[in-house]
This record gives C-alpha cells, structure tokens and sequence, in this order.
C-alpha cells in the first residue's frame, strides 16, 4: 500500500494541499550521524526553477519529529514531516467533477468513492516524492561507499532536448524524458532470484515515482536487437568485472559486482493548457477543460534525485537483509 522495505521500511504519507507531505523510515541503525542540513541537497535539485517547472514554491525544510537525539539516530522510527505553503487550491474545484486525461483524477474517485483529496492531485502528487528524496539521503549514510548519480539523457527523445521543451512551452503542452540512474561501488552478491532481485525492488520503487511509465537495466529494450554473442559481458576478473556491461550490473536477480545501470521513461505530465476532452462525472456527458494553474512541463527534469533517492533505499535494504550494514558511527 503505502509502505516499502523489509529491513528498512519506509512509509509515505500526506496530500498536495493538505497541512503537510512527509515520510516514515523505520529500522534505521540507531547511532548514524544526522542533521536537518544532511537533507538541503538533494531536496534542493529536487526543488522547481529551472525552465519547464512549476511556479508552486516550497521551503522544503524538513521537520524531524521522532527518530532523532543529539544528532544521531535513536533507532526508532524516524518521521520527517514537509509544510505545505505556497498552495492554491482554487483551480482544482473547477475541474473536481471533470477528471485530467491521463491524470489518476478519475482512478482516485472511482477507488475512493469521492473522498479523496482532489487538490492538486491529493495522494497521488509528485509532491510526496520530497519524502522520498529525504529517506534517499538517510539511505546514503547507510551507504558509505556506494556512489549513485543520475541525469537526464533525453528530453522529448532528443538529447539535452532544451528546443524541444521550449517548443512545448510555446505550444502550452507538456512533454517527457528519460532519467538514468548509476550506482558505482555496489557490493557483489545483493538480491534474490524471482521475486526480491534487484530489478524488481528497484522497478517497484521507480512506478513510486509519479509520471514513471517504464524501466530499463543496462542495454535493457536493445537486448532484444543483439545475439548472444553481442549481448553477453565477458568476465575479465574473479570479482565479476566484465568487458561490457549489458546487464546493468545483475544477473538472476543478483548484483555482479559491475556498476548498477538502469533508466526510467517519464511521461509528459498530465496537466496542460490546451482544450482536452473528458466526461462530466455528474452528467455522463463530455466536456472540453482547459487547465489553469501552475504545473511542471517537464517533470523529468526533477526526477534525478528522486531516483538517486528510491535507488538508495532499495540497495540499503538489500544490504540489511544480507546483514552488510557497516557500523560507520562510534559507539556512545
């Protein structure tokens, strides 16, 4: 539902225009070193500005409600809450009963029989993913030498895709991109076969993300052009290091001891201006809605450490069930 982890849980919670966004880390080692500063970073690239992004400004400045004495980590759990200020909720009224094309408007209602919060998008916002970014970087610190970074490659298949977005800025519409995730220094042997490998956890986090509508590791889709001869990686040591790395750094769900490649496709984000055709829930009949309001062109552009964040869990709770967290802390 709204929880992941086995070892190192985390559970999210909150809505868009209610009072607050947060998250729950639960199973955190007590004893790591944590400040309300740890966490600027990388909730400030997750943050709007650049072009293409929502005028909506949030502080983003996480509150630490439990989990936390005297700078270190108590091992309870750990709830991190994030105020919601800069809210307008007017123009969502306007389309409650006439749910966004491609938008969860119309799945939330008919799930929750109408009691959702519908202000902009409720449960289901891009908003929550601030929790995520916040339990990424206590994930990290579990970590210490695992590297993760992530870019995006592509913006409406082309490149850095900068025309691209602007055109799509011009033309009032939105438009997507492609996100790729790499984490370096990944210990051998992470993972189970079938149902906890490494792919699927960390495929189970990325549709976490809202607007993430696919995932790839390694050569992924492009595997399925190649021979066995292409696509196979050469083993060059005895600690797994191949030639090549078409696998993304798994085999049978397993991590090789290769860096750790996967990419997520990021949809355009629903909510444009420009005339779309849906149905009046209260009449049955369609109606063409122009969206107001203030709402992301290209949301890929802020997934980078959202990935970085869901790629950290994932990898920290595979290491705490193969009993690998390393005590990085001095004893009190």
């Amino acid at each position: 539902m709204n929880s992941f982890g086995r070892l190192f849980r985390i559970s999210i919670w909150g809505e868009s225009h209610g009072p607050a966004v947060g998250i729950v880390i639960d199973g955190c080692p007590a004893g790591v070193p944590l400040r309300e500063e740890d966490f600027l970073a990388d909730l400030s690239r997750r943050r709007p500005g650049e072009v293409g992004t929502t005028r909506r400004h949030e502080a983003d400045v996480p509150q630490l409600l439990s989990g936390l004495f005297n700078g270190h980590t108590t091992g309870a759990p750990i709830c991190l809450s994030f105020a919601n200020e800069d809210v307008q909720s007017a123009p969502y009224e306007t389309i409650r009963h006439t749910p966004r094309p491609g938008h969860a408007d119309f799945t939330a209602r008919q799930k929750f029989g109408g009691f959702h919060d519908y202000r902009g998008g409720g449960h289901f916002s891009g908003r929550l993913t601030a929790g995520l970014v916040a339990a990424g970087v206590i994930a990290k610190k579990l970590l210490p030498d695992v590297q993760i970074e992530a870019d995006v490659i592509s913006i409406g298949g082309k490149g850095e895709g900068e025309a691209e977005l602007r055109a799509a800025l011009a033309d009032r519409d939105s438009i997507g991109g492609i996100v790729e995730c790499r984490a370096m220094n990944v210990p051998l042997g992470l993972g189970e076969p079938f149902f906890d490998s490494v792919e699927a956890l960390i495929a189970h986090l990325a549709f976490s993300i809202p607007g993430v509508r696919g995932i790839e590791f390694g050569s992924g889709f492009a595997c399925a052009d190649m021979r066995g001869s292409e696509c196979n990686d050469n083993l060059q040591d005895v600690n797994g290091r191949t030639a090549t790395n078409h696998a993304g750094g798994v085999n049978g769900g397993i991590t090789n001891g290769n860096d750790l490649v996967f990419r997520v496709a990021v949809k355009p984000p629903s909510s444009i201006a420009l005339p779309q055709q849906t149905i009046d829930l209260k009449t049955g009949e369609t109606r063409s809605i122009v969206l107001e309001g203030r709402h992301d062109a290209c949301i890929a552009l802020r997934v980078p450490p959202i990935l970085e964040a869901i790629c950290a869990v994932a990898l920290a709770d595979l290491t705490m069930i193969a009993g690998h967290i390393p005590r990085i802390w001095n004893d009190r």
